[in-house]
């Protein structure tokens, strides 16, 4: 018997497991599935040293918002790795000023009040005004924060701030990619991705509506039928191999 496709999910900015739930659910049983949360690495060099030595010779990687950044890192390390991409809720843009002053008021309002004193803000910050007063999502998002913890945190960010653009390596990319976003993300929005989109040939966009930052957990129906859809299309033909 073949042995079922392997898909890489990777994590966001303080987010575990969880992010992917609802996914892992809807595809396991025709794919083989790993969800990579990164608490102990201070650069994406180090995140994606851990998540290659983790999956198979090829697999398909899909990555929201730090996961996406993470992406770029394996598109610079072995894009021959890569048989497909989904790239969620996230930009190709390295850091600008105001984005690098905003992580560092986060790691100190984290390293004097630990991790409890940034979790009220992440629902108002992330999510679409129609969902931040969900308690359900108030609920999930507090319980992953905490689990990656106040050094998870300072790592992540570390990793996020050393980032560089990554449009040029998006440009190499011949594999294909299902870039998807919330219509009203308000951290990686429309117009990022539609320079990333116009970065790869062949890529296909697609707008999550009444959604903001966190796609999978806001409208996890939608972004199923979505990823579904492509990974049933993209599965039905050869796959080619990333350029290197």
């Amino acid at each position: 018997m073949p042995q079922r496709p392997f898909l890489a999910f990777a994590c966001a900015h303080l987010t575990d497991e969880r992010l992917y739930a609802a996914q892992v659910a809807a595809l396991s049983a025709d794919y083989q599935c790993a969800v990579f949360a990164f608490r102990d690495h201070d650069s994406l060099g180090g995140m994606a040293d851990e998540l290659l030595a983790n999956t198979p010779a090829r697999f398909t990687l899909i990555g929201l918002s730090l996961g996406g950044y993470l992406a770029f890192e394996v598109i610079r390390r072995q894009l021959q790795r890569l048989e497909r991409l989904v790239l969620m809720d996230t930009t190709a843009v390295a850091d600008h000023t105001e984005r690098r002053a905003g992580r560092h008021a986060d790691i100190a309002k984290v390293s004097e009040g630990g991790i409890e004193a940034l979790i009220p803000e992440l629902p108002a910050r992330w999510l679409h005004p129609a969902h931040a007063q969900r308690t359900e999502l108030i609920d999930l998002m507090s319980e992953m924060a905490r689990s990656i913890g106040a050094r998870g945190q300072f790592n992540q960010q570390a990793a996020m701030m050393g980032r560089p653009d990554s449009h040029e390596d998006l440009a190499r990319v011949r594999i294909p990619t299902l870039i998807l976003c919330g219509r009203n993300d308000p951290v990686t929005p429309v117009p990022d991705h539609e320079a990333m989109a116009a970065k790869i040939p062949g890529a296909h966009l697609q707008i999550i509506e009444h959604c903001g930052h966190l796609s999978t957990i806001e409208q996890p129906d939608a972004v199923n039928r979505v990823l579904i859809d492509w990974l049933r299309k993209t599965d039905a033909h050869s796959i080619p191999r990333g350029a290197r």
